[in-house]
C-alpha cells in the first residue's frame, strides 16, 4: 500500500475575511511532493479555510491513489482533533465540511497529527500565494507556485521522521482553543467552596507566569498579538530568558513547562527547557490576543487612526478590535477553557506556562473574581513572573504578581 503525507493549511486575513487554502501531497520515503492545490474561497473563516484546505488535500491524494494510507499533518488543533473523533463538532460550518472531508477515504487509511506552525510553511505558502491571486482577481495556478522550493530538502528530511514518535508527541501537546465567541468567560462546573474549607486541600496545582522575553516591539510598545509577525527574541530578550532559567533551575520546582505556540514564547520555553532538562508542551489556547489591524501599531497610532474603535474596545471586553481581532471576552473564554485542562492534567504538580500579558492577566482576573476593567490596571513587564495556585476545591490563589527580581 502506498502512503502519502497530506499538509493543509488555510487562512483568512480578517477572520472572517478573504480566505484560502492550500494543500500538498508528499512522498513520506523522499520528500517529493506530488501534488499541490490552493484556492481563493472569497470571504470566509480561519476554520472553514482550514477545512476546505483539508479537503482538497485528501482529495489530491486520492486522484493518485485511492488505495493509499493518508497520514494528514496541519497546524490547526482543531481540524486535527474533529476529525480525530476527540472533540466534537458543534459549528454549524464545520459539519458539512468534516462529513465531506470524512467520505473522501475511509478513516481505517487516514491519521491525523498536529503539527506547530513553523512546519507547516509548504501549505502556509500556498495558502497565502491563493489569497494574494484573489486578491488581485486572479486564480491560483500551479505553475505559479514557490512553495515547492521551500520544501526540498528540509522537508524531505522533517518528513521522514518516525512517524509513530511524531504522532504521539504531537497528541501530547494537543490541547484545544476554547469556542470563539464574545460570551464572558463561564465560571468552572464545581463551584468553589465557601470559607476555609478541609483542613487538607491536598497539593494545589501551581502555574508559574511566564511573561516572553522582549522582541523587537517590545520597547516600542507595539500591540503584538497573534494576528501579527510573530517576532522572535530581541537580544535584550534572550538575555531576559536566559536570566529566568539560571532563577528557575535555583529554586527547583518546575516540573512541567507548557508554552503559547507563538516565536517569542517558545524561544524563551526552550532556553528554560534546556536550563532544566524539561521538554515543552504547546498550548494553543495560550497564545495572545488577536488584535486585528492594531498588530504591528503604537497606541498612539491606533487613536489617531481608528479612535471610536479604540474607545469602544476600551469600554467594553465584549467589543474586538479594529479588522476581525479578538475581543477580552472571547480570549476570557479560551483561557478559562485551557486554565481547567491544564489544572487537570497537571493537578498536584507545578507548571511553568509561557504566555502573553493578556492571558497571564486574565488568568490572575478570574482567580481574584476581578471586573474585566482590571486589565487596565495590571503592569506585566518583559519576561516577568507571576504564580497562581488551583485547589482541589475550585478555590485559587494569586501568589505572585510581575516579579522582575530575577532581571536586576
Amino acid at each position: 500500500m502506498r502512503e502519502f503525507v497530506v499538509e493543509a493549511d488555510g487562512g483568512s486575513r480578517g477572520n472572517p475575511g478573504p480566505a484560502g487554502y492550500g494543500a500538498a501531497v508528499i512522498d513520506p520515503k523522499t520528500g517529493e511532493t506530488l501534488a499541490e492545490a490552493a484556492e481563493y474561497i472569497g470571504v470566509a473563516t480561519n476554520n472553514v479555510a482550514e477545512y476546505k484546505g483539508l479537503i482538497a488535500g485528501l482529495k489530491a491524494a486520492k486522484a493518485l491513489d485511492p488505495d493509499a494510507s493518508v497520514r494528514v499533518r496541519m497546524d490547526s488543533k482543531l481540524v486535527v482533533e474533529q476529525m480525530s473523533g476527540r472533540w466534537k463538532i458543534k459549528h454549524p460550518d464545520m459539519k458539512p465540511l468534516a462529513a465531506e472531508a470524512a467520505r473522501i477515504f475511509p478513516s481505517s487509511q487516514v491519521t491525523y497529527e498536529w503539527i506547530p506552525r513553523e512546519k507547516n510553511k509548504h501549505a502556509d505558502r500556498l495558502a497565502n500565494e491563493a489569497m494574494d491571486a484573489g486578491k488581485k482577481g486572479k486564480q491560483w495556478e500551479p505553475s505559479r507556485s514557490t512553495a515547492a522550493l521551500d520544501a526540498r530538502d528540509a522537508e524531505a528530511a522533517r518528513v521522514v521522521g518516525d512517524a509513530t514518535a511524531g504522532a504521539a508527541k504531537a497528541r501530547a501537546a494537543l490541547a484545544g482553543r476554547g469556542a470563539a465567541d464574545d460570551a464572558v468567560a463561564a465560571p468552572s462546573a464545581a463551584a468553589p467552596t465557601v470559607g476555609w474549607g478541609p483542613a487538607d486541600l491536598g497539593t494545589p496545582a501551581t502555574f508559574v507566569l511566564l511573561r516572553h522575553g522582549e522582541t523587537p516591539l517590545t520597547p516600542e510598545k507595539r500591540f503584538s498579538g497573534s494576528g501579527g509577525t510573530d517576532p522572535s527574541l530581541s537580544p535584550a530578550g534572550q538575555r531576559q530568558a536566559e536570566a529566568v532559567a539560571t532563577a528557575l533551575a535555583a529554586r527547583g520546582t518546575v516540573q512541567e513547562i507548557v508554552s503559547s505556540p507563538l516565536k517569542r514564547c517558545r524561544e524563551t520555553a526552550e532556553t528554560v527547557a534546556t536550563r532544566l532538562g524539561l521538554d515543552v508542551r504547546i498550548e494553543d489556547g495560550l497564545r495572545e490576543t488577536d488584535f486585528g489591524a492594531w498588530e504591528g501599531l503604537t497606541f498612539a497610532e491606533v487613536q489617531e487612526r481608528y479612535a471610536d474603535d479604540l474607545s469602544a474596545w476600551l469600554a467594553s471586553p465584549k467589543v474586538a478590535p479594529t479588522g476581525g481581532g479578538e475581543s477580552f471576552a472571547t480570549v476570557a473564554r479560551r483561557v478559562a477553557a485551557t486554565r481547567d485542562r491544564l489544572t487537570e492534567r497537571y493537578a498536584g504538580r507545578t507548571v511553568l506556562l509561557v504566555t502573553h500579558v493578556t492571558p497571564i492577566k486574565t488568568l490572575v482576573r478570574l482567580a481574584l473574581g476581578a471586573p474585566p476593567e482590571s486589565l487596565f490596571r495590571m503592569e506585566l513587564s518583559a519576561a516577568s513572573i507571576s504564580a497562581v495556585a488551583y485547589y482541589g476545591d475550585g478555590n485559587a490563589s494569586v501568589r505572585l504578581l510581575n516579579d522582575t527580581s530575577h532581571l536586576r
